[in-house]
């Protein structure tokens, strides 16, 4: 198939997105719903703006952006982690689980019927990309905690892999977290920023048994999104401006950090992680 994906760090060349044209706030997350109780005031100008700055980084990284046509009913379509999941076999379709969210597969199945189609299709249970993290070839951690993936969904994701020959981890965390890429990204072949404090030591110890090296993210930093960083491959990451300390810390480790604004987005709930769907990158040796 055109569309195929064995890493979370080879180096991107293709990535789905979806214009804010419709974006909101809505309350489906912990992180929105804080957002909306406190009265922050949303300005779409920004956020338009914003999103613009995150593909021209993009761009400039020569990655190349291809767009779902937005829909008016489905505010948070643009965050394409979702509804999708790009695998070195072709593209999943997902099930989505929040009513808000599952008319979202329409643009998806659109977009890739017109191409190559679909590897398979989520029907146990509920599986969303977020939750999907292919490390490296042969070995991959599926998050789940009920609220948006649950354990069925996951476990069709992980045999599918595990047909194929790869090691799968099922990862439970708190449903507070909404999705695994909220607490964990890799962001280098051999680098991830983790928050240990929720997912626990015993993932700290499966990520060293594999020689991934890690920083540290506080619960503060998780809650603001700043954990959800979208690697570029060739030592190179897009992080949101506003995560200073782990950019700081991803350049002290000789990582090339592009760090557009993104604030409209992550007090909606997803950052740049979740507004980006990979569909090719170069394949890890």
């Amino acid at each position: 198939m055109r569309w195929t994906v064995d890493s979370e760090t080879g180096v991107l060349t293709d990535v789905l997105l979806c214009p804010p044209d419709h974006y909101r706030w809505i309350d489906t997350n912990s992180i929105a719903h804080s957002t909306l109780t406190n009265q922050v005031q949303f300005d779409a100008d920004v956020a338009k703006a914003q999103y613009a700055g995150m593909v021209d980084a993009l761009e400039r990284a020569g990655v190349t952006c291809h767009f779902l046509t937005p829909d008016p009913e489905h505010p948070y379509q643009v965050y394409t982690r979702d509804s999708s999941q790009t695998t070195p076999w072709g593209p999943v379709l997902t099930q989505l689980r929040m009513p808000a969210r599952r008319g979202e597969y329409a643009a998806v199945l659109d977009f890739h019927l017109k191409q190559d189609g679909f590897w398979r299709y989520a029907t146990s249970g509920t599986c969303e990309g977020g939750d999907i993290h292919l490390i490296r070839p042969g070995l991959a951690v599926i998050g789940y905690s009920g609220v948006r993936t649950d354990l069925a969904g996951a476990r069709q994701m992980a045999g599918w892999f595990e047909a194929e020959g790869w090691e799968v981890r099922l990862q439970p965390f708190p449903e507070h977290f909404l999705h695994l890429d909220v607490l964990f990204c890799m962001a280098t072949d051999n680098l991830a920023v983790a928050c240990i404090e929720a997912l626990g030591e015993d993932f700290a110890d499966w990520l060293t048994a594999h020689g991934i090296d890690r920083i540290e993210a506080s619960y503060a930093e998780v809650m603001a999104m700043s954990c959800n960083l979208l690697s570029l491959g060739g030592n190179r990451v897009l992080s949101p401006a506003h995560s200073t300390r782990i950019n700081d810390e991803l350049r002290r480790r000789q990582v090339q950090v592009f760090d557009p604004p993104l604030e409209m987005f992550s007090l909606g709930g997803g950052s740049i992680h979740c507004l980006t769907m990979p569909l090719r990158r170069e394949p890890l040796p």
